[in-house]
């Protein structure tokens, strides 16, 4: 288990930023670890979900940004729901990875080029478009030969289309990424 280095002045500005953006007390958190019993990825994350709470307290925020576990987190919400506190664990981990992304932190290259790959889809076609973000996400990888025996599994049950569905309200998904950069523009 990783030791909070407790000589490192903690950054306040960051907590409360994180609390703020997040709607949630951190403060609340003593360390119970009921959010890391229940979280079904502990075994992949560099910093268990209970000492993510913990660092944050510390206000650790080199710590945090740029750990792997913010970007493995499937936000399942196991976590949240186990919290005797009521704090919302999942929306803190997703903030945390917000942060780490509009500062340019990404321990997880591939999910980041994932997220990224998703949203532009999203953002473009007003819904994810399979075929493209795969195209996209293979570009911008390089994890061209990865998974390739899934194509032809697929292709037949019509899981990939070759063309985007046309859906109604395309144009205002794009005005909500565009609201969105407007707020967050920092």
């Amino acid at each position: 288990m990783d030791v909070i280095n407790l000589s490192i002045s903690p950054d306040l500005e960051f907590i409360r930023a994180v609390e703020e953006e997040s709607g949630q007390n951190v403060s609340l958190c003593y360390q119970c670890g009921n959010c890391t019993a229940g979280c079904p990825y502990t075994f992949v994350y560099d910093i268990p979900v209970s000492q993510v709470m913990r660092y944050l307290q510390a206000g650790q925020k080199e710590k945090l940004l740029s750990c792997r576990s913010i970007w493995l987190c499937a936000t399942c919400e196991s976590c949240t729901t186990r919290c005797p506190n009521e704090i919302d664990v999942a929306r803190i981990m997703d903030t945390l990875r917000h942060m780490a992304r509009r500062e340019g932190y990404a321990a997880e290259k591939n999910v980041k080029t994932f997220w990224d790959s998703f949203l532009h889809s999203v953002r473009k076609h007003g819904r994810a478009f399979e075929m493209g973000l795969l195209v996209e996400y293979i570009a911008r990888s390089g994890r061209f030969w990865t998974d390739l025996d899934l194509g032809p599994k697929m292709l037949p049950k019509g899981k990939l289309a070759f063309r985007p569905h046309e859906i109604r309200g395309k144009a205002e998904v794009a005005k909500i990424f565009e609201r969105f950069e407007q707020e967050n523009v920092r």
